[in-house]
């Protein structure tokens, strides 16, 4: 089967967007892990699939894979992408749409400047949600890890889920940060059931943060949408970041917008199409 797809990118973190609308397919792990590879086939972090809605109040059904075949329950960065490419296949002329994920509905907005902004919902802060194993909801934990390099470590921790879990943890200087060696450890940790992302944060003043992410199921990201809302909630929660924050990734910069309790995250970047092509499934 001839299978029509674009490539894009949200600050480097690069995906494989399929439209299912026009196309009947349905991939395998083991071709999405295929495709995914750098050297031998398409190469992404996700793998973002695109079809009709299953709810009359929404515009489409959004779903995500991970590089390693596994099914993410949200990604940031990919829906800004999803929102450029609806648009520019044709699918719809919208600049604000509702999209239907594993774990609830989110908004895109389209502003005048080409940026655009998701509304990633308000976070998750009760473990049992998360999931993460605690007995009782607190802004941080303290996390036993194998593999420190004189036995097991203690780390504190903020637990947080953007519709997918993350941990996050607050560093001098990420640049020097263990993000292989902590990250894949802690994606895999007995108390996350279901795998972590894992966040490193670096605050320069209450308005300003940078932050590297280990992604589940993917490694280390050029940026992390959901990771820079579970970060800044994070800050802000420990008293270390305002309501608006500019959150520096390896890839590039984006707003993250929170004024606590059940607000909803707003983040806003950018969306780039890279190129368009055809394959043989």
């Amino acid at each position: 089967m001839l299978v029509r797809f674009t490539k894009m990118h949200g600050l480097g973190n690069d995906f494989m967007l399929l439209d299912l609308i026009s196309q009947n397919i349905a991939l395998r792990p083991d071709q999405i892990r295929q495709l995914a590879d750098r050297r031998l086939g398409i190469g992404f972090d996700q793998l973002l699939t695109v079809s009709p809605p299953t709810q009359p109040d929404l515009d489409f059904t959004y779903r995500i894979y991970n590089a390693d075949g596994t099914e993410a329950e949200q990604c940031g960065n990919g829906a800004r992408c999803f929102l450029r490419f609806v648009r520019d296949r044709g699918l719809t002329t919208k600049t604000h749409i509702k999209l239907g994920t594993n774990t609830g509905v989110i908004e895109c907005q389209l502003r005048k400047d080409g940026n655009i902004t998701v509304d990633m919902g308000a976070p998750v802060l009760q473990p049992d949600h998360i999931p993460f194993e605690a007995d009782e909801a607190q802004i941080r934990y303290e996390l036993e890890v194998e593999g420190g390099l004189c036995g097991p470590e203690k780390l504190c921790i903020s637990a947080v889920s953007m519709g997918n879990p993350h941990a996050v943890i607050v560093v001098d200087d990420v640049d020097t940060a263990p993000v292989e060696r902590l990250g894949a450890v802690i994606e895999s940790h007995p108390r996350f059931p279901q795998r972590v992302n894992v966040g490193f944060m670096q605050v320069i003043d209450r308005t300003q943060a940078r932050l590297r992410v280990f992604e589940r199921g993917v490694g280390e990201t050029r940026a992390c949408g959901t990771g820079a809302c579970a970060a800044m909630v994070a800050g802000r929660l420990q008293g270390l970041l305002d309501d608006d924050v500019t959150m520096a990734l390896t890839g590039g910069t984006l707003e993250v917008s929170w004024a606590g309790d059940n607000a909803p995250v707003l983040m806003t970047g950018p969306a780039c199409r890279v190129y368009e092509g055809r394959l043989h499934i």
